[in-house]
């Protein structure tokens, strides 16, 4: 591989404090030689391949921590290979994705299958998750150790919560001996089960059974009490309300050491969007009011909140083209990831240095990974974007196998134009 070089770009990179004006040099094995400000032009010559970034912005590939693929068993719905176009597309080299497949991947010969095929099929960043109990049923925990071993990098049952007390407390003992990260699913199911949409006048005017905030900030209190014995490492996949942003401050103010993520869609929807029964804005946990959003906003300007996610969960148009209460959860959005980031920028919600924190950095240390940064000596993985560029949302155009998006037809201001995955242009727009 020729050496690589993206010249006069602005360069942000969190993880070394970095905004500025310069250049980035790969070498030939794909990894960042040089950045900065300070980094001076070679002579032009065969063996360098030059990119003129025109002070576009330059930032490390984005890590989406929440990204359901569906193989195997759901492969009509998203593969290996629809999946890799569509984060690549959006500025995204590394995923965590969901274990929530057919058979779950909840066991060594899974995670064998799982590896191997995301191996074969798509030179994405896949990091896997396994179920953190035995067919997501929430009543035995799966082997940690040696499913770690095999190259799992988290636990989670996605959508569904471990509802036993008692074995939530023996899978948090485990993992804080193993080291294991459990990222949970806030959501008490006696309370949720049946439900649709918050609890509210959308439900009501809708007639609609209703799922309310207290259902999350129940299994999370409970949880950071656990936290309090089994100090193990902790992740809340995703919040939605007010009410679980004031448990999290109060945790946070006693120094329990955990994280917290919300999805894109919860910082840019409301329950108002829902409209007339729109089944693309049914979402787990549901959209709240236009206050639980705000206050989703303060809690990432406060450093309540460290990551943002896609919650990409493809769905297939039959899944989705039902009565509310029967369709199926979920968007697709790790294609339009950045996009809607930089919206809570444009419109001066949150600092673009910080929300680049909270799809880089953040997450590559909560998963350990050596991702998430343009240090020097580590892969090129290289998201390179246009802040302003204006463009709509067309389902017909995004890479990924299902059209579900939630916010199809919405204008967008910030575009990719390149992603870079270990030095190799893998996107460009």
């Amino acid at each position: 591989m020729k050496e690589k070089i993206l010249k006069n770009c602005r360069i942000i990179d969190p993880s070394q404090n970095i905004d500025e004006i310069g250049n980035i040099i790969i070498d030939s094995n794909g990894k960042i030689k040089e950045i900065g400000n300070k980094v001076k032009i070679p002579k032009k010559s065969s063996d360098i391949e030059e990119f003129d970034c025109e002070k576009r912005i330059a930032i490390p590939g984005i890590v989406d921590m929440n990204v359901f693929v569906g193989e195997p068993g759901f492969e009509y719905k998203e593969n290996f290979r629809t999946l890799t176009q569509a984060a690549f597309a959006g500025g995204v080299t590394s995923v965590v994705t969901m274990p929530n497949t057919k058979p779950l991947i909840d066991n060594v010969s899974m995670v064998d299958f799982i590896i191997r095929r995301g191996r074969d099929k798509s030179n994405l960043n896949i990091f896997p998750a396994a179920c953190l109990t035995r067919e997501m049923k929430g009543k035995e925990m799966v082997e940690f150790g040696l499913l770690t071993a095999k190259g799992i990098i988290g636990f989670t049952d996605p959508y569904q919560v471990v509802q036993n007390t008692e074995i939530m407390s023996r899978i948090m003992d485990y993992a804080s001996d193993m080291g294991a990260l459990i990222m949970q699913h806030v959501e008490d199911y006696e309370l949720s089960k049946n439900g649709c949409v918050n609890e509210g006048e959308i439900a009501t005017r809708l007639g609609l059974q209703s799922i309310p905030s207290i259902a999350e900030k129940i299994i999370i209190e409970r949880d950071l009490s656990l936290l309090e014995e089994y100090p193990c490492r902790y992740h809340i996949n995703q919040i939605s309300s007010q009410k679980s942003v004031e448990v999290i401050r109060k945790n946070k103010k006693n120094s329990k050491n955990f994280t917290t993520g919300v999805s894109i869609n919860h910082l840019c929807l409301n329950d108002n969007d829902v409209g007339d029964f729109k089944t693309f804005l049914k979402f787990s946990p549901p959209l709240r009011s236009e206050n639980d959003r705000k206050s989703l906003i303060d809690a990432i300007n406060t450093g309540l909140i460290d990551v943002i996610t896609s919650a990409h969960k493809p769905e297939d148009e039959e899944s989705k083209r039902l009565p509310f209460a029967q369709a199926a959860t979920g968007s697709i959005g790790v294609e339009t990831l950045l996009p809607l980031v930089l919206e809570l920028y444009h419109n001066k919600s949150i600092k673009l240095q910080k929300l680049i924190e909270l799809i880089t950095v953040n997450p590559a240390k909560i998963l350990k990974i050596n991702k998430g940064t343009l240090k020097t000596g580590r892969d090129a993985d290289i998201c390179l974007f246009d802040l302003d560029e204006p463009w709509k949302v067309d389902v017909n155009t995004l890479k990924s196998k299902s059209k579900n998006a939630a916010i199809e037809n919405k204008t967008l201001q910030g575009k990719v134009q390149m992603t870079f995955l270990k030095g190799e242009l893998v996107f460009e727009n």
